[in-house]
């Protein structure tokens, strides 16, 4: 079983579709003390990357030491301007269904080949990663040992109301931004979903999962290689949205709100970074 075909054979947004206008009202009514919470990590030249991953830069296209080595400034106006590089995937972000695939076709039977250097994606790109406002469900774990596998029964006993619904956008707290952010290894060894739990989510059609870790799903798989990427992503066209902070979420009390995602929808990549915000 898989979302191959549902919303027709061009479609290229995935399980986003089940986010609309009846979603994000109903998701509005969740609102019930007008604050809002940042669930980014900060990225910048400090931030870790994993090996394979180039690291953020910044440079200074004007600062202060220009003013201090002679550059005008007109009627004393002054001014400071930088350009930072870094990958799709550094930071928070959310998958385009061109990041992962098996065989020769990606999500929804794009050809695989449609992914070049010379071009980017030109199917699945991070341009359609739709803007979202939905309902969030923190799925609160607690702080999680390294490698823990959360199965279905684990995942399925935490989730507020027991059972998603359709076009939620789950955000699976495992710890380890807390117990390894900063730590080389961030990268390595995370707790989260197994390929069971994954097909349990995807079965019962969210939007979107997003955990506070690297890969959102627990490394190494003991069912293969990404085996949560190869599910959710490639097989049902659910985003993953990674490197979360639930930190300041999980003190809240709150499990369900409205949640609101917006990737910057950058043509042929294979994600789109995003600063997410739940509103209480």
């Amino acid at each position: 079983m898989t979302n191959w075909g549902r919303w027709g054979a061009d479609d290229q947004a995935g399980a986003l579709n089940l986010v609309d206008a009846r979603a994000t009202l109903a998701a509005a009514g969740l609102v019930t003390e007008g604050r809002t919470i940042s669930l980014a990590q900060p990225v910048g030249p400090g931030a870790g990357v994993p090996p394979h991953r180039r690291s953020p830069q910044r440079f200074m296209d004007r600062d202060a030491g220009d003013y201090a080595a002679g550059a005008r400034s007109p009627d004393g106006f002054r001014f400071a301007e930088d350009t930072v590089q870094f990958g799709t995937h550094s930071g928070t972000h959310l998958d385009a269904l061109a990041h992962t695939w098996s065989g020769d076709e990606l999500y929804n039977g794009h050809p695989a080949a449609s992914t070049r250097s010379t071009k980017g994606a030109s199917r699945c790109g991070a341009e359609h990663l739709r803007p979202v406002a939905a309902r969030g469900v923190l799925v609160d774990l607690g702080v999680l040992p390294a490698r823990h596998a959360v199965g279905r029964a684990e995942l399925e006993a935490a989730y507020p109301g027991g059972v998603p619904q359709p076009g939620d956008v789950v955000l699976i707290r495992t710890g380890w931004w807390e117990s390894r952010g900063g730590r080389a290894d961030y990268f390595d060894d995370e707790p989260g979903p197994d390929d069971e739990a994954a097909r349990w989510l995807a079965a019962h059609d969210v939007a979107t999962v997003g955990a506070d870790n690297y890969a959102v799903e627990v490394q190494p798989s003991a069912a293969g290689t990404f085996p949560v990427h190869l599910e959710l992503m490639h097989r049902h066209g659910v985003p993953l949205l990674e490197n979360l902070d639930l930190s300041v979420l999980a003190t809240t009390g709150r499990t369900t709100f409205l949640v609101v995602v917006a990737p910057i929808p950058l043509a042929g990549s294979t994600a789109g970074p995003v600063a997410p915000v739940a509103i209480l």
